[in-house]
């Protein structure tokens, strides 16, 4: 299956500075208000407002103020698989899809 991702970095940032937005607006916060509950500074806060720009660990603090830090933790965790039958299971449990450090896959 070809599997297309049109999703770019800069997408993803100006999705997630509109998503914390929304939230912060939906929580009936004000930017000052945020930024003191969060420990951000009220400048990191509007420049990631207005640009996206922002480091994770104030990121992660935004998040926890706006009660979606523990969505942070299931980033890049891979995904378990699916089976349609007890065989597949068994075959895929034969077969270490993790590779040795140094070895290519």
């Amino acid at each position: 299956m070809l599997n297309i991702n049109l999703s770019t970095p800069e997408n993803v940032i100006l999705d997630i500075r509109d998503n914390f937005k929304n939230r912060r607006l939906s929580f009936k916060l004000t930017q000052n208000a945020l930024a003191k509950k969060s420990g951000v500074s009220l400048g990191s806060l509007k420049r990631f407002e207005s640009s996206g720009a922002i480091s994770l660990e104030s990121l992660l603090k935004l998040s926890l103020v706006l009660e979606c830090l523990e969505e942070f933790s299931t980033l890049c965790k891979k995904h378990s698989a699916k089976f349609s039958s007890i065989d597949e299971l068994i075959e895929s449990s034969k077969k270490s899809n993790t590779p040795k450090r140094g070895t290519k896959k």
